[in-house]
């Protein structure tokens, strides 16, 4: 019990990085939108299974990787860190100018025409995984849930909880953007909502560079 009291407040402070990182709409969340919008809602509700899916790889991924690295060079967890704070600064960078831009966010069907739902299952795992910024936003959310010798249920915990994260909120932006309504009530709330996660990124970025351990 004494572990979960030490390791719980980074598992769930990687929950909300990473909650926060799909609230503000990147290629995989707008590829979903758009397919709602512009073909049906079954077919963004596959594309988004495949972009959680596609998560999940790289969740899986980076903390394989990061293990290994640490169980060879414990050393290099600071270094890590500190990639992963600039990184979080970054992302609030990113969100402050766009709260300041009085662009909405723009939502197109995919390019190649209607596909199986298999198809755009598959389509929505490349998406994910052929993001480069992703594994980026990876590396920051695992450091900031894993400390120095942490135990591998909190490793699991991070990469299971941020599956079923991801699986829920990319179906709920495909079921309820399957209505033009919706994308005209997140345009209103945007610049808000835009603004609370660059807060948000810039806190956590600084508590990971503060972090010693």
């Amino acid at each position: 019990m004494q572990d979960i009291s030490i390791y719980l407040p980074g598992i769930l402070l990687a929950y909300s990085a990473f909650l926060l990182a799909i609230a503000s709409p990147g290629p995989n969340v707008l590829a979903v939108i758009g397919t709602s919008m512009s073909v049906n809602r079954s077919s963004g509700m596959a594309l988004a299974i495949g972009v959680a899916t596609g998560s999940f790889s790289w969740a899986v991924l980076t903390v394989f990787g990061l293990s290994t690295i640490l169980a060879a060079y414990a050393e290099a967890l600071l270094i890590i860190k500190v990639f992963g704070g600039l990184y979080l600064l970054w992302l609030a960078y990113k969100s402050f100018k766009s709260a300041a831009s009085s662009h909405d966010i723009k939502a197109a069907e995919l390019a190649g025409g209607l596909r199986t739902p298999f198809g755009y299952f598959k389509r929505g795992y490349i998406i994910q995984m052929t993001n480069p910024k992703a594994a980026l936003a990876w590396i920051a959310i695992i450091s900031l849930g894993l400390k120095d010798g942490a135990p591998l249920w909190v490793a699991a915990a991070i990469v299971l909880g941020t599956f079923a994260l991801s699986m829920a909120v990319h179906l709920l932006y495909a079921i309820a953007f399957s209505t033009p309504i919706m994308v005209r009530l997140y345009s209103k709330a945007r610049r808000v909502i835009q603004g609370v996660l660059g807060a948000f990124f810039a806190v956590a970025g600084l508590r990971l560079l503060m972090s010693r351990s």
